[in-house]
């Protein structure tokens, strides 16, 4: 098998695999993007009060 018969061949194995995807809808994406933005903004709201009562006890046990 020369280089160029591997390469097309290995082109039109994507091809067919590409043709398996099956593509989410609209309405799917919105709810998955829905989804991470809202538990990214609580995981950061979390972050972000742990980081301060951290701060708070380090403060309280430096002075």
């Amino acid at each position: 098998m020369s280089e160029k018969t591997q390469k097309t061949s290995w082109f039109k194995g994507l091809s067919k695999e590409f043709k398996k995807i099956i593509w989410p809808d609209k309405m799917t994406i919105a709810k998955q993007t829905a989804a991470v933005v809202s538990v990214s903004v609580v995981l950061g709201i979390i972050i972000a009060i742990v980081d301060f009562a951290a701060r708070y006890g380090i403060d309280l046990l430096v002075k």
